[in-house]
């Protein structure tokens, strides 16, 4: 492809970068320094953690923000590589299906981390909150001591599979590609190598 989109894949890529790195760097430095500082006080390291995690919030949603406006605009100039590129629309649905779960794991760590901030915070009016909410804190903790690690894993996956699609966009692999899909609409149509020069 002779066309570039210089802006579209620098946003998708700064964004998944972004998304991907902030989700290793909260699960691995952020929650676990919490835990080391609170000197065994729950509610101690839950609220630094929650403090970072708010800090991080606006950061991680306009990454994500960047990252699905790059997406879409890099899905609709790839359109026709997309329906005629052996290969392409289906590394393209796996990568919409990881994005779809990692935007759902991802508001749903949000989700738990707020109410255990509402829980462990010492401001009245977060505590009405949690009271107009309940909520098992301690299971809330447990289920996201898991789900944090869904977002790095599900956001990894695309940049796996970002890597994929690069490859997919070399010139013979773009030729490798069409040529197949060619011959699985008209199976019948030889091999190039199968063609021979007659007199």
């Amino acid at each position: 492809m002779s066309e570039r989109n210089t802006v579209l894949r620098s946003l998708h890529d700064v964004g998944l970068a972004a998304w991907f790195g902030g989700s290793v760097m909260g699960a691995v430095g952020l929650n676990g320094a919490a835990k080391e500082q609170s000197g065994g006080d729950w509610e101690h390291g839950a609220r630094i953690a929650s403090a970072g995690w708010s800090r991080w919030a606006p950061v991680g949603a306009a990454a994500i923000g960047l990252h699905l406006v790059g997406t879409s605009g890099l899905l609709a100039s790839n359109a026709a590589r997309v329906a005629t590129q052996q290969g392409v629309a289906g590394s393209t649905i796996a990568k919409t299906v990881l994005t779809g779960a990692a935007l759902a794991a991802t508001a749903y760590t949000r989700m738990l981390g707020k109410k255990i901030e509402y829980v462990s915070s010492p401001d009245p009016a977060d505590a009405q909150k949690g009271e107009r909410h309940p909520v098992d804190a301690k299971k809330a903790e447990r289920h996201l001591s898991l789900a944090q690690w869904a977002v790095p894993a599900l956001t990894g996956g695309l940049l796996i599979l970002n890597a994929l699609h690069g490859e997919q966009q070399r010139p013979a692999q773009q030729l490798h590609g069409m040529w197949q899909r060619c011959r699985s609409l008209a199976p019948h149509m030889p091999h190039p190598g199968d063609w021979h020069l007659t007199r």
